[in-house]
């Protein structure tokens, strides 16, 4: 594939000018064909300027997203992201669930070979929230999962 074909069917990428779109959509993810497919490799993503709003009090809620993944097939454009991420400014979901959506909705597009996400939320009330969520494509990526959930930790306390 050449790198003129890379840019088929993504509509943000060069774009100078983005309309950010406040409210959660999923269909402003977008996705190009992985090169490198002869080897397993990490993704990392981390997006340090993350907001959404509590559904109850409608207060916001900013933390980090840390998205990890091997692709398979393909890979997901980082502009799409920013914009996909910027969508929850406006979107009430608790932060367990924020996570789990970010999670099914990049697995739904890229259907890697693993794939994790963790969530950093800022305290309030004194109670910061850090939720991790994640996902094995197929038998052996699933012990992987597995593997990696148990022996997963936030942090340690000493």
């Amino acid at each position: 594939m050449t790198r003129d074909k890379t840019k088929e069917g993504l509509t943000h990428l060069g774009e100078k000018q983005s309309k950010i779109i406040s409210n959660y959509d999923p269909n402003l993810l977008e996705k190009f064909e992985n090169r490198q497919l002869r080897r397993d490799y990490w993704i990392s993503l981390d997006c340090f300027e993350f907001s959404t709003l509590c559904p109850i009090t409608n207060q916001p809620d900013f933390g980090k997203i840390l998205i990890n993944y091997v692709p398979d097939k393909y890979l997901v454009e980082s502009k799409s992201l920013k914009l996909y991420l910027s969508s929850f400014r406006n979107h009430g979901d608790f932060s367990e669930d924020i996570v789990n959506l970010i999670l099914n909705d990049l697995d739904n597009l890229l259907q890697p070979k693993y794939i994790e996400v963790r969530g950093n939320f800022n305290a309030r009330g004194g109670i910061s929230i850090n939720p991790f969520v994640n996902h094995g494509k197929d038998e052996a990526w699933k012990k992987f999962a597995e593997k990696r959930f148990l022996d997963y930790q936030l942090y340690k306390i000493e």
